[in-house]
């Protein structure tokens, strides 16, 4: 590798380019520009993170103004409370299609199950019931 091939690579990874990139780049061997960038310490290289966007500068619910972190994902809302509020509000505008008709090994009843096609029981009291022998006495009435 020349010395101007090196200087590329410090340069392009500064400005946040793949080691895939780099080596199309240059017509080198990514795995050259890897070992490169780990002998000279260019492994992790700090991207700026883009400018807040405007629509996700202020909370959904309340429109409070919202301050974005400088790690993870932006903001949509300023508390639990306004999120829980806004799912609530908005519950019949999601596209949930991950809803299965089930019927409970123990108990015959059919329940529906969100996420989960491979659930057995229509709740604790029939899993309790089957695993152990118990009977219950009455279903548990938040499953879904």
């Amino acid at each position: 590798m020349t010395n101007d091939q090196k200087q590329k690579i410090q340069q392009m990874r500064i400005e946040g380019q793949s080691y895939l990139q780099i080596a199309t780049a240059l017509c080198i061997s990514e795995n050259t520009v890897k070992s490169y960038c780990r002998r000279n310490n260019l492994t992790t290289v700090k991207v700026s993170r883009p400018a807040v966007k405007e629509i996700q500068s202020i909370c959904k619910q309340c429109s409070k103004l919202l301050t974005q972190g400088k790690k993870g994902q932006y903001k949509k809302f300023c508390s639990d409370e306004c999120r829980r509020a806004w799912w609530k509000a908005n519950e019949g505008q999601l596209v949930k299609k991950a809803w299965y008709t089930l019927t409970c090994a123990e108990c015959g009843r059919v329940f529906e199950s969100y996420g989960n096609r491979k659930r057995r029981f229509c709740g604790h009291a029939c899993y309790i019931a089957n695993r152990f022998g118990k009977a219950g006495d009455e279903h548990d009435s938040r499953a879904i």
